[in-house]
Order: C-alpha cells, then structure tokens, then sequence
C-alpha cells in the first residue's frame, strides 16, 4: 500500500518546483503557469485512481482465484507485480521526468496505467492479468513521481497549502474506501469493474492535463542511472521469484537457491555501482544519517507487517469464513477507520512531539496488533480478529504522517526528490517481498498441518495433497465436495484449522518484523538530525 502525506509531498516537490522552466501558457504575475486549481484536479484524480487500485484489488483476490483457475503463487505475483514494477521504476521516472517534461511523464504514466487497467479488467488468464499488472505498475510510477513537482510548480504561496491539503484528503480517502468499492464492485457486479472503473476516471485526467496543464522541466536535469535500475530491478525480481518459487517447490530447491544467490550478488553488484556513479539512483550518502535510514526501515516494516497481511486476511475472511467480496470489504473498514482517526492527530502533533516517539511507537503498536489478531482456530469468528485491526489501524495512522517528514526533513531542499522517492520505493519493496515471504511461509505450514492431519483420518492419507491444493487455490469447497459424506465435516474442520494455524504462523512473522522496525527507528531516528534541515516551513496537515 502506497501511503503519502502531504508534509512530505510539499518538501519533497519543493526543490523541483523553484528551479523549473515553464514550458507552454505565460506565466501569471503571481509566477504560476497554466490553470493551477485544473492541474490540482487532474493531479488528484490520478493519484486516486492509483493509490485506490492498491486496496481495491484485495478484497477481488478470491474472485478473481476461482475465475482464472489462479494458485496461490499467481495470487501473490498479481499484487506483487504491481509492487516491483512500481518500486524499480519509481526513482528512474523521475529523473526522466525533469529532463523530458513533467506534463508528458504525467500524460504517459496516465495513458500506461489507463490502457493496463483495461488490460486487467479483459484478463482471459492468470498470466494477462500479472503481465497487466506490472504495466499498470509502470504507469503508476510515472503519476506517482511526476504529481508532487507537477502541484509544487503550478501553486505558490498560501495557495500551495491548500493545494497539498486537499490532495493529502483525497490520497487519504482513495486508501480508506478501497477495501469497501473493491467489495461493492466484485459483490455486484464482477471483480472486472474494479479495473475498468479506473477508464473513465483515467480518461478525464488526461482530457484536464492535455488542456489545461502546463508543461515543465529541470534544466540541470540529471541524466537517469540505467545502470542502477537494471540491476535493481533484477535483484528485486530475482528476491520476490525465490520468495515465492519457495512455497511451490522449497527454500532448499536448486531453482530456488541460484535465484536468492543472485539476488545477492546483484544487490552487491548496485551498491558497487551506485556508490562509484556520478549520478546515482540511490545516493547512498543518505543512509549515513541514522534518522534517514532509520525511516526507510520503518517504511519497509510497515509495508512488510501489516499492509501485507491485508492479502491474508481477506482470504480467511472469505475463502474459510464465506462471506464476500463487500462483506469482507466492510470488516476491513475497521482498520481503515482507525488510520483516519489518528492520522489526522498525528499530522498535527507531529510538529511538536519528537518524530521517533511517534514512528517507533507507532511501529510497536501494530507489531501488538498482529499478535493480539493470533489465536485464530477451526472454530473462530471474525470478531476475533477486530481488536488486533482497531489497534493496527490506530498504529498505521500515528506511524505515517511524521514517517514522511524523516525522509527529507533530514536532508537539504535540492536532496529531498531523491530523499522522498528512496522512502516510496522502500514502502514499496517493503509489499512485494512482505507478501512472498509471508505467503511462501503460509503456504509451507498450511501443507504440512494437513498432511498431518489427514493422515490420522483412516481413509484420507492418499487425498492430503488435494486437500492442501485446495486450501491453496481456494478450491476447497469443490474437493471437499468430492469426498465420502461421512467425512466432509472432518475434512472441513482440518482445512479451518490448517488454515488458522497458517495464518497464525504469519501473524508472529509479520509481527515480529513490525516489532523489530519499531525499535530500530526508535533507536535510529534523532530529532537533532530536523535541526539542520533547510528550506521554510511547511503548511500544518
């Protein structure tokens, strides 16, 4: 999940901003260029679109499971495709941005997500929907780096506040009220529309930005390191491939070892070339300041933790409990309501509180929550799982708004693009490597408590593979319904409680890795290192 603010929205796009040469409609006498308050709407109704597709696919998951005849390994590659396309071309968008023009970047990256989203909704197989995915991902990247400069280069003074306050209010909204559309669309319609709700939306953006945005550059633009996001990309792709492989096959397959050994090696491979380029994607430089790097491990945990155990969750929900698409998204408004309770207190004592009494304890409270959501058994209900989701949301809500300020309130004005975008792409790889080790864990403890299982049930021993590939594939009610009557009601109760007990073993994981973030950027973040940050500022919210 893609979580941003609107503090760091406005320090990260101040430095493009001031520099930028306008391209296209005179500039006013205030020096704002083109309509200002259309290219706020364009702007928003993109980043909507974008940050609403994150959370609206989950509750379609299992749909879209029984639909395309998915495994739980293509499950986890469509929300991860997503997320390693995003992550790898998030930095490289941006810099082609400055050189090319931030308007074209913007209409490209609308036209790439508004066509893959089409793609997405027309899938006739698991493999369509993966590869159209990641080109959504492609286009998502391109809005998500070009909007914040876009916003900054159009709006000054007083108005820019504004301008980054309503912004902050919709990006918040589009996240809160996924889960519930995600729910409503599948439920009512077909999981198809909630993709193709995304065309018109898609359209109207690019129709505002063709008329009515002007267009803008860099010109000390910085040339893209292409070097460094090959590499990256290879060893994020080959990371998440190994991750997931695992659970098919095992973490000590040959397949499976080469690709976590060249992840390796390519991760030394990029920290070589990034350290030794001239202009590097990642400057490396800014992990020297403790509270710099103690942000981007409280946005991977956070991204590993709980945002991944979304894609569970809402398969236990529906998959074990039955209840649907839109039931499921209700139940998750449970979290999303408690993000909006504390995200708009935190936003505002965040100026006078120390930022890492904030993003470590927050941490700490949704590593509690997971471990308050465990307990899970063949017999539980949801209401269960509802104190651990009200802490979790309350938790995600008080990490977030002073987590952006650690990511360029350390550095000086012109760092602060890179500094934001080394903080999104941390909160990205944070999903996509969350999501395959969670589920290959998941995946491996589900198998071998049914093999277990069902071997003491006489007569079962020979069917433990097909329960188990049930479980995985959401299928379960069909193999169950091909056994003996006198069993089903044995079986159904071994697939819950393999099930839950997966789920538990995941929620310690997840829990843990929150709990860990928690304490290093606890430790890591220091409020003297705001001292020396540059530039006026920014507007309250």
């Amino acid at each position: 999940m893609a979580e941003v603010n609107a503090e760091e929205s406005w320090r990260a796009s101040d430095r493009a901003a001031r520099p930028s040469t306008a391209v296209g409609p005179a500039a006013g006498a205030d020096g704002q260029r083109g309509n200002k308050w259309w290219t706020l709407t364009a702007v928003c109704l993109g980043t909507a679109m974008l940050l609403l597709d994150i959370t609206i696919v989950n509750v379609a998951l299992p749909d879209i499971q029984k639909a395309l005849n998915s495994s739980f390994a293509d499950l986890q590659w469509i929300v991860d495709a997503y997320a390693l396309t995003l992550a790898a071309f998030l930095l490289t968008a941006g810099s082609l941005a400055d050189m090319y023009g931030r308007r074209r970047l913007y209409l490209l990256g609308l036209a790439i997500f508004t066509c893959a989203s089409v793609l997405c909704g027309f899938a006739v197989s698991t493999l369509m929907l993966q590869v159209s995915r990641a080109a959504q991902g492609v286009g998502g990247a391109i809005m998500f780096s070009v909007s914040l400069a876009l916003l900054a280069d159009a709006f000054r003074g007083k108005d820019r506040g504004v301008a980054f306050g309503v912004w902050g209010a919709v990006t918040g909204l589009a996240v809160a009220i996924g889960p519930l559309l995600g729910g409503l669309l599948t439920t009512g319609i077909s999981w198809r529309w909630i993709f193709f709700v995304n065309a018109p939306i898609g359209v109207a953006a690019l129709v505002i930005a063709i008329m009515k945005v002007s267009e803008s550059r860099e010109p000390r633009a910085r040339r893209p390191d292409w070097s460094g996001f090959v590499i990256f990309t290879l060893a994020l792709a080959s990371l998440i491939y190994a991750l997931i492989e695992s659970n098919q096959k095992s973490f000590g397959n040959s397949l499976v070892l080469s690709c976590f050994a060249a992840a390796a090696v390519l991760l030394v491979a990029f920290v070589i070339v990034e350290y030794r380029g001239s202009h590097p994607m990642f400057d490396l430089a800014l992990f020297r300041l403790p509270t710099f790097s103690g942000g981007a491990i409280a946005a991977f945990g956070l991204s590993a933790s709980i945002f991944s155990m979304l894609l569970y969750l809402v398969l236990y929900l529906q998959d074990i409990l039955g209840y649907s698409a839109l039931g499921t998204g209700v139940r998750l408004m449970v979290i999303s309501a408690g993000i909006l309770v504390t995200a708009t207190i935190a936003g505002r004592v965040s100026s006078i509180v120390p930022v890492r009494l904030l993003v470590g304890p927050g941490l700490i409270i949704v590593g509690i929550s997971l471990l308050l959501m465990r307990g899970l058994t063949g017999t539980s209900s949801w209401t269960h799982l509802i104190p651990g989701m009200i802490l979790g949301g309350l938790g995600v809500g008080i990490v977030n708004p002073p987590l952006a300020s650690t990511a360029v309130g350390v550095v000086e004005p012109q760092r602060a693009g890179m500094a934001s975008g080394i903080n999104s792409t941390f909160r990205q790889v944070g999903i996509a490597t969350g999501i395959a080790l969670l589920g290959s864990l998941f995946a491996n403890k589900v198998r071998s408590d049914v093999l277990a299982r069902v071997s003491a049930v006489p007569g079962l021993s020979g069917r433990s593979g097909q329960i188990a590939g049930g479980i995985q594939t959401g299928q379960i009610a069909h193999v169950i319904g091909q056994l003996p009557a006198s069993v089903r009601p044995t079986v159904g109760f071994i697939t819950r409680s393999a099930f839950t007990t997966g789920l538990d073993h995941i929620l310690l994981v997840a829990a843990v890795i929150a709990l860990v973030s928690g304490v290093v950027s606890l430790a890591a973040i220091r409020t003297r290192d705001f001292a020396h940050q540059q530039g006026p500022t920014p507007p309250a919210g």
